[in-house]
């Protein structure tokens, strides 16, 4: 850990990095990257603009040596990256990693799980916003089923992950789910976590209207089952946590709308293009790849992404309204990773 940990304006830390391996997506998710926009001709990234393995290892060690312990990689959806266990096992091997989480839909996850697992990754969250089929299919965009992403989460529980469920709820869209999403979930004592719905990029039609908040979703599921908070684990620990009287499974909540947590954000973001973002609802990002294809050394680049950390005043959640979301040009989330 760095002698003199790096901190922001607002004396937060750096502590987790999140990398994201490609801007692809099998899902076109309306909260995400609906089909409307997203279509069969859209021009992602070519693959000599994304990071290479080793540009993503040498900035992962640097971030590292700026305090940096925890990773998570994302997307787009991440198991689209052709041989992303060789990148595991590099991060892994990155002396000061304490933690390592990949972020996926889990519908390429059932072939994927042992080599991943192999290569060190030990910790996954899947994305899954219900367990209806015919709701399911709409809310992905493309029909998948949620049968498919339920055994692949069995299996992965089977090789030894620990697993979380990601939901993001919607009003109008899948609030029927809470209660069985939270039931299912329990009997496997599977962590689920409720996701308020974001305005994440520009493009997915958020409106306060839409947003089911945690204090909404929690009075739900109180009358279903007896839950007590638990208290935060670490500094910059993003989900509420509840416990399940009756069992040890637990459930989360991510409260970015209704109860902001910028204040305890120590989280960077690195996109497929090598551009580094302070903020999941940022405009610009600073261009990382530009500079080491450039030449630069160790030293210039720890230089800038200091510059970048200790200059960062970011604290959008706090001061969202509807008007500066509806107007403020944000990075699409399939592209910055969620």
């Amino acid at each position: 850990m760095n002698a003199h940990p790096l901190q922001d304006q607002l004396r937060r830390p750096i502590h987790d990095l999140r990398i994201s391996v490609t801007d692809r997506c099998n899902f076109r998710c309306t909260y995400c990257m609906p089909k409307e926009l997203f279509g069969d001709d859209y021009a992602f990234l070519p693959a000599s603009e994304q990071l290479t393995f080793d540009e993503i290892l040498r900035l992962t060690r640097l971030f590292v040596s700026l305090g940096v312990s925890k990773i998570r990689l994302t997307g787009g959806e991440p198991l689209l990256r052709s041989n992303l266990p060789e990148l595991v096992a590099g991060i892994r091997a990155i002396d000061g990693v304490e933690d390592m989480g990949l972020t996926t839909n889990g519908a390429m996850l059932g072939r994927q799980a042992a080599p991943l697992y192999a290569a060190g990754l030990r910790r996954l969250n899947v994305s899954l916003d219900a367990l209806e089929p015919e709701l399911f299919g709409r809310m992905n965009g493309r029909g998948y089923k949620p049968g498919t992403i339920l055994r692949h989460i069995d299996h992965a529980v089977e090789a030894g992950y620990e697993v979380k469920v990601n939901m993001v709820v919607q009003r109008g869209v899948n609030e029927s789910e809470i209660v069985p999403m939270a039931a299912y979930f329990k009997e496997k004592n599977i962590t689920l976590r409720f996701i308020e719905f974001m305005d994440a990029g520009n493009d997915n039609g958020w409106s306060y209207d839409r947003v089911v908040t945690k204090q909404e979703i929690l009075e739900r599921l109180q009358r279903s089952f007896a839950l007590e908070a638990l208290e935060h684990s670490y500094f910059g620990e993003v989900a509420q946590r509840y416990r399940y009287r009756d069992s040890h499974a637990q459930i989360g909540f991510i409260t970015s709308v209704s109860e902001s947590f910028c204040s305890s954000c120590t989280r960077a973001r690195l996109s497929s293009d090598g551009k580094l973002y302070t903020c999941l609802f940022a405009a610009e990002g600073y261009d990382l790849r530009a500079m080491i294809r450039s030449g630069a050394d160790d030293g210039e680049l720890l230089t800038a992404i200091r510059n970048v950390w200790e200059q960062r005043a970011d604290r959008y959640s706090d001061e969202r309204t509807e008007q500066t979301a509806g107007n403020r040009e944000k990075i699409g989330m399939s592209y910055i990773g969620g």
